[in-house]
């Protein structure tokens, strides 16, 4: 005699589809297809001081997030620098990354940029100048400045957008490239749009301040 759960035997049951994902977790595929990852800059202002940047990039080797360039550097403000991040993730880990970035105490306030801000970066490219001609005519196409040359090699600056520097980078190829060496992206939102955004602080006044307006306007029904 056995005993057990009703039901159909081990070998008769349906099993769920999908993968696990590293943490064990099972992933659905129909949410997976539904999320295509997408290519995004992230603002961050944080508190000019020691450790800042090693805490921000220990959170994203945590997490496994896909950064693809992270830069730092001062602003107009002495105690405050700002953190450029560009993020390649599915929506779900975009907004991660930004729901991180604000537990973190030196994070003053994070904001994804729009598609159109203005996003720039540096590449230092040194190529084989045996014909210096044909290379310096590829710096020209390119408004690239000249930093050292040599009989053998010639060094360029590049500044633009991504896009740019890496038709930069194929163009000088047809000479031998050297050495690469790039910034990752910087960036600042358009117009007089704020690039940090609002602090958290701000963005919890926000939030209550609608959450009033929804009392009231039912009330007022």
């Amino acid at each position: 005699m056995t005993h057990g759960l009703d039901g159909p035997a081990p070998e008769k049951r349906r099993l769920p589809n999908g993968r696990r994902n590293e943490q064990g977790i099972r992933v659905d595929p129909e949410v997976e297809v539904t999320h295509e990852p997408r290519r995004t800059v992230i603002s961050a202002l944080v508190q000019h001081e020691p450790g800042v940047l090693a805490e921000v990039s220990g959170l994203f080797s945590r997490r496994q997030f896909n950064i693809e360039s992270l830069t730092v550097g001062p602003t107009k403000n002495e105690d405050r620098a700002r953190i450029t991040l560009v993020v390649e993730e599915p929506d779900p880990g975009i907004d991660q990354v930004k729901k991180q970035l604000r537990k973190l105490v030196p994070v003053v306030s994070v904001r994804e940029l729009e598609p159109d801000a203005m996003s720039r970066e540096l590449a230092l490219i040194k190529v084989d100048a045996h014909d210096p001609a044909a290379v310096n005519a590829v710096g020209d196409m390119y408004d690239a400045k000249t930093v050292d040359s040599s009989p053998e090699t010639a060094t360029f600056e590049v500044t633009g957008a991504r896009q740019k520097i890496e038709a930069a980078i194929e163009t000088f190829g047809q000479f031998g490239i050297r050495e690469i060496d790039r910034t990752g992206t910087t960036a600042l939102a358009r117009g007089t749009d704020e690039t940090a955004g609002p602090t958290p602080a701000e963005e919890r006044v926000s939030t209550a301040d609608e959450a009033n307006q929804q009392y009231t306007t039912a009330d007022d029904d």
